[in-house]
């Protein structure tokens, strides 16, 4: 393991009873949580703050296990091969069970291979401009980039990414042309669009929260349902009349295909207990994500959905994509 948290549990709230020994002893030893990125980060504080309270809603022992490589492919292989006991978890996202299986071929099914056990959270992304670019709002940026067609290009944090696929959404819907720049990372893309690189991108909300404060980016919609809090004023695209905009920058938990139902409840409900503490959605917010609990059939679902959409998109708008 690259790097390990032991996590030491503190007395658990009671869950419902469940028939066997084995199930009513569990856990008895360390649960391995696998996150599939280097330490710091987003990511990794997602991971480490939501196991810490769920060693104490389990009564039990969580260790971190930074599993960074090949976009979580690593990670992703290390839990499918794992023994399907309950005691070797990892925080799946919409990289490894979302993006990356609708564009590439993959030593794992991300469906097949996997038990759904619940999501943690989701955070939107959103279109953000330079903010020396002639545009207000959407729709004015609607009218600019007709009036700039074939003359506008684009950010994205990588060739697959959310960040990529989501603005291919949007030049789906809207009908026109962008040019596709891709980075290595997030980072360098926004830097990009701020010196005028490029003109426009789809970053999560967390990345571009400092730039958009500091007002050298212009945000002018966001995915989602409802309106980030973080930013009330600018409204979701769902609003602004496009439709399948609700894909979100999400994490959840999954394990080893077919472990025992009883571990996948007893994991659940604990969770679910977790994300409902207010303190946890306060430290969540740090990276704008909203605590979103869903049984382990929600979930499973979710994941189904979210490859479809993007499976879709991809063989609609003919991209290829290495790698």
């Amino acid at each position: 393991m690259k790097r390990r948290t032991l996590l030491q549990a503190a007395p658990a709230l009671a869950l419902a009873p469940w028939s066997g020994v084995r199930a009513q002893a569990y856990p008895d030893k360390p649960i391995r949580y696998i996150v599939p990125v280097a330490p710091g980060g987003g990511s990794d504080m997602v991971g480490r703050t939501v196991t810490e309270r769920w060693a104490k809603a389990l009564n039990g022992t969580f260790v971190v296990d930074n599993q960074s490589g090949g976009g979580g492919v690593v990670a992703s292989q290390l839990t499918m091969r794992a023994p399907a006991d309950g005691y070797t978890l990892m925080q799946g996202y919409v990289a490894t069970h979302g993006t990356s299986p609708a564009t590439r071929k993959l030593p794992y099914d991300a469906v097949k291979d996997f038990t759904p056990i619940g999501m943690i959270g989701a955070t939107p992304n959103v279109l953000v401009v330079d903010a020396n670019l002639p545009v207000k709002n959407f729709k004015d940026f609607v009218a600019w980039l007709n009036a700039n067609k074939g003359r506008v290009s684009y950010g994205s944090a990588g060739a697959g990414s959310l960040t990529h696929l989501t603005m291919e959404l949007l030049k789906q819907q809207l009908r026109v042309p962008m040019v596709h720049i891709p980075y290595r990372g997030i980072a360098p893309a926004i830097t990009d669009v701020i010196g005028g690189q490029t003109q426009a991108m789809f970053p999560g909300l967390a990345a571009a929260l400092p730039h958009i404060r500091s007002g050298r980016l212009r945000p002018l919609a966001v995915t989602g349902r409802r309106r980030a809090e973080q930013i009330k004023d600018i409204p979701t695209l769902e609003e602004l009349g496009l439709k399948n905009f609700d894909a979100m920058q999400w994490y959840g938990v999954v394990g080893p295909a077919n472990m025992p139902r009883e571990v996948v409840s007893r994991l659940n409900l604990s969770l679910a207990q977790v994300l409902s503490a207010p303190d946890l959605r306060d430290k969540l917010s740090s990276e704008a994500i909203e605590p979103q609990a869903m049984s382990s059939e929600a979930f499973g679902r979710y994941i189904q959905a979210d490859i479809a959409r993007w499976t879709a998109l991809v063989k609609a708008q003919n991209l290829q994509i290495e790698g």
